[in-house]
């Protein structure tokens, strides 16, 4: 099995970029209805035009989707260094460290080896945790998803403010100090319980309008991106060698995998023993699995049909196009097939398909082109 340079788990691609919408009056657009196709909106007593509407509304979208993706982006960074640090108490002495991998995808290994050179346990944590430099560490994915929120304060529910808040105030205090380094596995599952509460506190508080719906889509968009990436991290670096395929060692390796994706419970139920094939399948094709690759899509679509008003199974533009055909993809396939012809090749084309339908969202939803002056 050829290893190769990942890709980056940490920046899915041009669209997923670090972005954060600088302030403007447009904040006063607080409880406004998203909808992009109906007429415009009266704030206060003052009307704006259709081109205003859309650029304010617009600019909320596109705040609550970028919030909703930087903090699931946490939680799955705090994943990928938890399991690592169990799997290195699991693994028998002198075995390889494990640590280099997780810097190889982010995709910056040049940059890391620049300002902290070889990896090691204390470096790499730092780096993917609270390096404020790194735009994909866990400090900074809270920094502009809590940004983000201050920009929507008055459209979002003053409980997910607060929790966007608290999240990223417990990760600033945690960076001044070594509370992370000392109990890292009590830290990362803080981590992802202040995550959890932040869906927990969206889906209770916020009402399931479209605004609701743009920042499903940065979620589950997002969740799957990292499932991908999680799978294709571990079946192509941190699997030892082809002569470790079958063994014990093999097999832990793959119940990592599983755990980082909160999945191997769930798995054994459905599958039972640890087959690399099945465990595939669960993380790419099931249908039930809220972390699978094809729910996260599923439920994706839905939400990018609830904004647009386009009925299911059909596309009325390319955002909903390119979801679609990826879903289909993923509805027809085969675990089996997928790896007899090619896991690698099947996870490089799935990730550019998704960030391609990322740029299409943002061309469809967000972009506000000027408008073109009519000729005489």
């Amino acid at each position: 099995m050829t290893r190769r340079p990942s890709k980056g788990v940490a920046s899915p691609g041009p669209v997923l970029q670090t972005r954060v919408i600088p302030a403007s009056n447009w904040s006063k657009s607080g409880g406004t209805p998203f909808n992009f196709s109906a007429g415009w909106p009266f704030i206060g007593r003052e009307e704006v035009t259709p081109q205003d509407s859309k650029s304010m509304l617009s600019r909320v979208a596109d705040s609550i989707y970028w919030m909703a993706r930087y903090i699931e982006r946490a939680e799955n960074i705090a994943r990928f260094v938890d399991v690592n640090l169990r799997l290195m108490l699991d693994l028998p002495g002198g075995s390889e460290d494990q640590w280099q991998p997780l810097v190889d995808i982010t995709g910056d290994r040049e940059w890391f080896a620049e300002r902290y050179g070889a990896a090691s346990r204390e470096k790499v944590i730092r780096f993917l945790t609270f390096d404020k430099e790194y735009s994909n560490s866990i400090f900074s994915c809270l920094r502009a998803a809590r940004e983000n929120a201050r920009m929507v304060r008055e459209t979002i529910s003053s409980e997910m403010w607060e929790q966007v808040n608290t999240f990223y105030l417990m990760v600033h205090d945690a960076a001044s100090s070594d509370r992370a380094l000392e109990s890292p596995h009590d830290f990362f599952s803080s981590v992802k319980t202040a995550s959890h509460l932040f869906v927990g506190v969206t889906e209770t508080t916020m009402s399931h309008g479209e605004g609701w719906h743009f920042g499903l889509l940065g979620r589950f968009l997002e969740r799957a991106d990292k499932t991908s990436r999680l799978l294709e991290v571990k079946y192509f670096i941190l699997l030892p060698s082809v002569a470790d395929v079958g063994t014990p060692y093999d097999d832990m390796h793959w119940s990592a995998l599983l755990r980082s994706a909160s999945a191997l419970e769930m798995y054994r139920k459905r599958h039972g023993p640890i087959s690399p094939n099945r465990v595939v399948d669960f993380l790419l094709l099931d249908r039930e699995f809220p972390r699978s690759v094809r729910y996260c899509l599923n439920l994706a679509q839905e939400s990018l049909h609830a904004i647009s008003g386009t009925p299911l199974g059909t596309f009325g533009n390319l955002a909903e196009q390119r979801l679609g055909q990826l879903q289909s993809e993923l509805a027809y396939a085969h675990a089996d097939e997928i790896i007899r012809e090619g896991l690698e090749e099947f996870l490089d084309a799935f990730q550019t398909k998704l960030n391609l339908t990322g740029e299409a969202i943002f061309e469809t939803f967000i972009a506000l082109r000027p408008k073109k002056e009519s000729r005489p």
